[in-house]
């Protein structure tokens, strides 16, 4: 059983494994999910590339992107076998190059096709299979609309369903305007949970603090956090004493830095380079002073020929503790 109180989404180019593994030193129980992982890329790509991951980062998700149901099926057949704990389907992407796949937000104009994905998905597997929408698409964007869509999904198998709470434009704004510019409507996400309230209805969108993801919690099952987590991380330290009732933590972020020592030592033996796992931490010290020494110094030296693990603690010294 998962417990989706708290997640951090998939974000393309930053959740990757050495990310979460760095999450996963600030947080215990927040579920982690991939970067979104398109059918075809593990089924003639490089599946462990792919799909490995760090036994630490649990409770961990796959995003899923495609619309084939047989590939989406096979897929979820390998995530359960490879140890996933849920699949998780992408109706939200609104990118030129997912349109021209047929699939992520598009497919919100699909629900019978999206309800045949799931029903295929979840009936070959025993791990949840979610899925991850807007709340419309350009201007079908009515609630009935969105309405339709879970009731159909839902029918199909689906009980928890990820919104994020702007539509998308699948012309004329790009997937980063698309995160920022459509308004944010968390009252339609609410109405969503009134609604359905046999289903898990987790909200996505803008939540940048503790005391938000507490307001969201009060109207919905979950809260989704996404640039926030990885611009700012510090922000999930106090998430597993809050949201799910462990003991208070008293590790400072010194503490990660050293806890995450050992796993970039580890990698850069297996020939990972520094700055593959340096530029996932340059957030740690956000809003401490000498958080900007600390990003210049990573950043200018990661990529330098021989950089170790010794100077990400160089980096941390040029914080106070």
């Amino acid at each position: 059983m998962i417990d989706r109180k708290i997640s951090v989404a998939p974000m393309l180019d930053w959740t990757d494994r050495h990310c979460r593994y760095f999450l996963r030193l600030i947080s215990q129980h927040t579920v982690l999910y991939t970067e979104m992982v398109t059918t075809g890329a593990i089924l003639h790509g490089g599946r462990d590339r792919h799909l490995q991951f760090n036994l630490e980062e649990a409770p961990l998700a796959l995003q899923l992107g495609g619309s084939n149901p047989t590939a989406l099926t096979e897929c979820t057949k390998i995530a359960e076998d490879y140890g996933y704990n849920e699949v998780n389907l992408n109706v939200g992407c609104p990118s030129d190059r997912v349109q021209n796949g047929r699939f992520g937000a598009c497919l919100m104009r699909e629900p019978e096709l999206v309800a045949e994905c799931v029903n295929r998905m979840q009936n070959a597997v025993s791990i949840p299979v979610t899925v991850k929408s807007r709340i419309g698409v350009d201007h079908d964007d009515s609630y009935e609309a969105l309405q339709q869509f879970i009731e159909t999904i839902a029918r199909a198998g689906c009980r928890t369903f990820i919104i994020h709470a702007r539509k998308a434009w699948l012309s004329g704004l790009s997937p980063k305007e698309n995160r920022e510019i459509p308004p944010l409507c968390y009252e339609t996400v609410h109405q969503v949970k009134i609604d359905f309230p046999e289903l898990e209805i987790v909200i996505n969108g803008g939540v940048d603090s503790l005391d938000k993801m507490a307001q969201e919690l009060e109207k919905v099952d979950g809260v989704m956090v996404g640039r926030e987590a990885y611009h700012n991380p510090w922000v999930l330290s106090q998430v597993d004493h809050q949201f799910y009732g462990d003991k208070l933590r008293t590790q400072t972020r010194h503490d990660v830095v050293e806890s995450f020592l050992p796993y970039v030592a580890l990698q850069l033996k297996k020939g990972v380079r520094l700055h593959s796992m340096t530029r996932h931490i340059l957030g740690l010290f956000h809003g401490e002073p000498g958080a900007r020494a600390w990003r210049r110094y990573l950043s200018e030296n990661a990529n330098k020929q021989g950089a170790d693990v010794d100077l990400i603690s160089t980096a941390a010294a040029l914080v106070g503790k």
